[in-house]
């Protein structure tokens, strides 16, 4: 029984206006007409109607009523909108109900075009009769509705694109058609406009953007393909198509080639590349089959006599025919050109385009056949059986609707043959898009939402870089709605029972099994299923999968077809699925993870449909537990964002009083601080310590401090030195009387973090053994890699030779086995070891693999505090912008993040990279960057930035500015055993002597520095010191 949303009231199941309050009941969301869909909405309405009916006699406004309606409701019906109703004097039609078409939008402002022009002559006749003139408006857009079955008498869409389509309407001026900004991005390619200001809309933030029709071109489709690129993954097509063109060339005889293949796969370029490589003595002539209107059976040929020239050139062409009057007549008559006769259309057809094809050979091109009348699909067939001596190669591409139309058009027959075209491979898709983007610069992210969404097809590529272009930087890509419509439109065709199989199995997401769809399915539908998917894999919306152990996996052909199947279902439906799925797979043993998705899926489309009570509170619970669970998994396997996502949305379900709820929080900000999720992470932190004191669970509150100190030394590091210290000391007793070997772990990870400000890292590494040890008693993978990792880097900075460091790396590499955060940093640290040894392949090789299984797992912070590696890897090879790059690109991450720990080392390193570019304005910015920001005890970055700084000062003539701070590094520098800090301090102050005429001095700090580098093993970089000063890169 509905519930009415006014007052609460339930009502039979037939009411469609509530018994209590009279409010309008909706359709109930199990109604099988019922569909989410988007569709065009039009409302049409006459300029100030009321004083036009005070001023008619009652009759004669009746008669201008009814003639404005049948105008009105002839010219939508015939462009394919069903009118649902006239109010007053308005009338609403709706474009894509009871059908959806791909060119839905196109069809409603082509109506509002010719309905605007229909009441013209009306108009004329009121002036004439009565001195009065009418006038309409007329709105349209297009968006997402709840439609309900147009037969039974009432409303049958729901939803805010009504309500636009009636205020752009009101706005707009007399016999002017106003569209919104959804509807003109899909008709953009076919019409004319301009931009009016934006609409004011009750109810709405935002006013409403719109554009004013001016003109729709006739013959022009809403969006079309780009055929100015090169061709790119088609080579083997093209020779097939160019080898029939060849036989028909040499023997004279017709051929029939049909290009299959799904919409935007490149049919048409496909085409076209072969007309333009086809040289100057063929003549290429082109017709496109149209998918709805009166009399176009032989659209196709009407445009390929236009093309050839008109009627002059069918006269001329018959001119020496026998019989060439009659066949001219009948040729021209089938296209409107001449009165009509009947008779002999094929025969006629077939004689003017052999005499066309008797000067030179013949490419005959029928697009889009897949819409083509059946007398014209005939008259294809009957031109390929009877033609003779004549070298036409006819080339139709079509959907794979034609087969389902015409399932005989692929039967064997001789000189016919098809040619299907399949999704671009990976490389191909990657050449296009560097092709089509031009100068536009694309992230990998954004990369890698182009290739997941086009899948190959090369329109989608096309549309999907569009949107890139047009939404640049602001967050993920949405799907164009090009795309939207032309899949909608497709799964519309379907049969009933197949759409509704499908949209099951959207539920399950992009695989799915037999069994669960029929799980899914009411008990008398269930026997079907499986000939109905067999169905749907014929027509190439799904596939079979090679999933193993999977009862009849099958898989959608494309993810768009998948959400276009889901996006149909009602909210109320898909809760109700989603719970079902849920239950079925948890009861089969199913992943927690999947069970959790679908029980969040329920109470999210429950919640948005304003229900409570049972539905929602008996699943939150369970959805809560199963989601935490898969997070703790997560987490154990090193997935930090799948542990993210899944512990954030279960911890959203669970309720306060849970116990577990304080160490999920905690463990949550401790992944989102590792993620460069900073303020999040202190948000979730804050929450675990208010959680734990609240319920008395110590040791959470007690990792999640240390958690929240490490994130403050990454914001605020001034006081970062003697407030790590200071809170590990004193958590280190209670911990130990807890015996929480993880926190003990994390308590000395966070002491050792003092060492690394004053660049300690002897006892750095001391403090991480005792933490590793911890870590590795408490069974806590994640942490005893990222500690071991840390472990590495103390070999690197510290004074551990490079070699024994390389061989203890090694050692732990081997060790590491599939922890990939781990495999990541031993390769990071392994990399720039290398590199001191001047081996620059392997390291470089180490490098790429390290970030890239950084970006795989989402340790943005790591692989951006790593950089200084690849960039001295660059640096010791000699590769100095690529150092920058590097820099750079880390420097502007933990800018975003906002970070203060490591950011002032990248800014000096990357300031000391510039002055050896000799950009020194720059590097001077970045030296005053590291004062603002580095802490007090941030040794590292002030040695290196007064080393910078010391170089300017010697290049602008301070040369005592210049002696004062290279001192000034030396000393601080003279505090670390980081050998490396160590030489290029000295090295900048041997730089500083040289430029102040010092030459012996000057010699004398560098043999001091190659020195250190040699005590490090760094053979590259004691070689290049101790090389003659002028070949000297500093």
């Amino acid at each position: 029984m509905p519930a009415c949303a006014q007052c609460g009231e339930d009502n039979p199941a037939r009411a469609r206006y509530c018994l209590a309050c009279g409010a309008r009941v909706p359709a109930p969301a199990d109604d099988p007409a019922a569909t989410r869909r988007t569709v065009t909405v039009l409302f049409c309405d006459i300029v100030d109607s009321t004083p036009l009916g005070e001023q008619l006699d009652m009759e004669a406004f009746r008669r201008v009523q009814s003639r404005y309606f049948d105008e009105a409701r002839a010219t939508l019906e015939r462009h394919g909108g069903t009118v649902e109703k006239f109010i007053g004097d308005a009338v609403m039609a709706v474009f894509g109900i009871p059908t959806l078409h791909e060119d839905d939008a196109l069809r409603a402002v082509r109506a509002a075009v010719e309905l605007r022009d229909a009441i013209a002559p009306l108009d004329a006749d009121l002036a004439r009769d009565h001195g009065l003139r009418l006038r309409v408006r007329v709105g349209v857009a297009t968006g997402e509705v709840f439609a309900g079955d147009p037969t039974d008498g009432q409303a049958f869409v729901t939803g805010e694109t009504v309500v636009v389509a009636e205020r752009l309407e009101r706005a707009s001026p007399p016999n002017e058609v106003l569209i919104a900004d959804s509807t003109y991005r899909l008709v953009a390619g076919a019409v004319l406009v301009e931009p009016v200001e934006p609409v004011p809309a009750k109810g709405r933030s935002e006013p409403l953007a719109a554009w004013r029709l001016l003109r729709v071109e006739t013959d022009t489709p809403a969006f079309a393909p780009r055929l100015d690129t090169p061709l790119v993954g088609r080579q083997f097509e093209l020779e097939q198509l160019q080898g029939a063109l060849a036989d028909t060339v040499g023997d004279s005889r017709p051929r029939l080639v049909t290009v299959l293949g799904p919409a935007g796969i490149g049919k048409s370029r496909l085409v076209a590349e072969l007309c333009a490589a086809a040289g100057d003595d063929v003549t290429s002539l082109f017709g496109r089959c149209l998918p709805y209107g009166d009399g176009i059976t032989f659209w196709p040929l009407e445009l390929i006599i236009r093309a050839a020239g008109g009627p002059a050139a069918v006269r001329a062409a018959l001119a020496s025919e026998e019989d060439g009057d009659v066949v001219t007549q009948r040729v021209l008559a089938a296209v409107g050109e001449a009165p009509s006769s009947g008779e002999d259309t094929f025969w006629a057809f077939r004689r003017f385009l052999e005499a066309l094809a008797r000067p030179g050979p013949l490419i005959l091109v029928f697009e889009d056949l897949h819409w083509g009348e059946p007398t014209f699909l005939d008259l294809v067939e009957y031109l390929i059986g009877w033609c003779r001596d004549a070298p036409i190669l006819i080339v139709c591409t079509a959907r794979v609707e034609l087969l389902e139309r015409r399932p005989g058009w692929l039967t064997p027959r001789a000189g016919t043959f098809a040619v299907t075209l399949e999704p671009l491979t990976q490389d191909d898709a990657d050449t296009l898009v560097d092709i089509l983007r031009g100068d536009i610069e694309l992230s990998d992210a954004t990369r890698a939402q182009i290739a997941a969404a086009a899948e190959g097809n090369p329109l989608f590529v096309e549309q999907m870089l569009a949107m890139a272009t047009e939404n640049a930087g602001r967050g993920e890509l949405s799907i164009p709605p090009t795309m939207q419509a032309l899949l909608a439109a497709r799964l519309d065709r379907l049969a009933p029972g197949e759409r509704a199989v499908l949209e099951r199995a959207s539920v399950n997401g992009r695989e799915f099994s037999r069994r669960a769809v029929v799980e899914l399915s009411p008990p008398d539908e269930g026997g079907m299923v499986g000939a109905i998917l067999l169905s749907l894999a014929r027509k190439e919306l799904i596939r079979p999968s090679d999933s193993a152990g999977r009862d009849e996996a099958y898989r959608f052909h494309h993810i768009l077809i998948r959400d276009a199947a889901y996006e149909r279902v009602p909210k109320q439906v898909r809760g109700e699925l989603h719970e079902r799925f849920g239950r079925w797979f948890g009861g089969r043993g199913g992943d927690d993870a999947i069970v959790g998705y679908h029980f969040e899926q329920a109470i999210t489309y429950r919640r948005a449909l304003g229900q409570r009570g049972g539905g929602v509170d008996d699943l939150r619970e369970p959805a809560g537990r199963l989601l935490t669970a898969a997070a703790q998994r997560a987490f154990a396997l090193g997935d930090l964002p799948g542990a993210v996502s899944l512990a954030e949305r279960g911890l959203k379900l669970l309720p306060r009083t849970e116990p577990e709820r304080p160490a999920l929080l905690a463990q949550l900000g401790n992944a989102l601080m590792k993620s460069g999720e900073f303020s999040r992470a202190r948000a979730t932190l804050d929450e675990a310590i208010e959680e734990a004191r609240s319920t008395g669970a110590r040791g959470s509150e007690l990792r999640a401090t240390i958690d929240a100190q490490f994130l403050r030394s990454f914001t605020d590091p001034t006081p970062a030195a003697t407030e790590n210290a200071r809170v590990a000391t004193l958590l280190i007793p209670e911990l130990r009387l807890l015996g929480d070997e993880l926190g003990l772990a994390r308590a000395w990870w966070l002491a050792s973090e003092s060492d690394v400000i004053a660049s300690r890292w002897a006892a750095r590494g001391e403090a991480l053994e005792r933490a590793l040890a911890h870590a590795r008693r408490a069974g806590a993978r994640d942490d005893a890699g990222t500690i071991t990792s840390l472990l590495a880097q103390a070999l690197y900075h510290g004074p551990t030779p490079a070699p024994e460091a390389i061989e203890r790396c090694e050692r732990l590499l081997e060790e590491a086995g599939s922890d990939r955060a781990l495999v990541a940093g031993l390769s990071s640290t392994l990399a720039g070891l290398r590199a001191m040894r001047g081996e620059f392949d392997a390291a470089r090789q180490l490098y790429a693999a390290a970030h890239a299984l950084y970006d795989e797992l989402g340790l943005r912070f790591r692989r951006a505090a790593r950089a200084y590696v690849g960039a001295q890897i660059e640096l010791l090879a000699g590769d100095v912008e690529a150092a920058e790059a590097e820099l750079r690109r880390a420097h502007e991450t933990l800018v975003e993040m906002g970070d203060r720990s490591v950011r002032p080392v990248v800014a000096g390193y990357l300031a000391d990279v510039l002055l050896v570019l000799g950009r020194d304005a720059e590097a001077r910015e970045l030296v005053d960057a590291v004062a603002a920001t580095a802490g007090a005890d941030d040794l590292v970055a002030h040695v290196v930035a007064r080393s910078v700084a010391a170089r300017l000062a010697a290049r602008s003539g301070d040369a005592s500015s210049a002696s004062r701070l290279a001192g000034e590094a030396a000393e601080l520098a003279a505090g670390t055993d980081a050998l490396e800090v160590r030489a290029g301090a000295v090295l900048a102050a041997a730089a500083v002597a040289a430029d102040a005429g010092r030459d012996e001095e000057a010699r004398a700090l560098r043999h001091a520095a190659a020195a250190l580098y040699s005590e490090k093993g760094n053979v590259v970089a004691a070689a290049r010191v101790r090389a003659p000063f002028e070949d000297n890169v500093k």
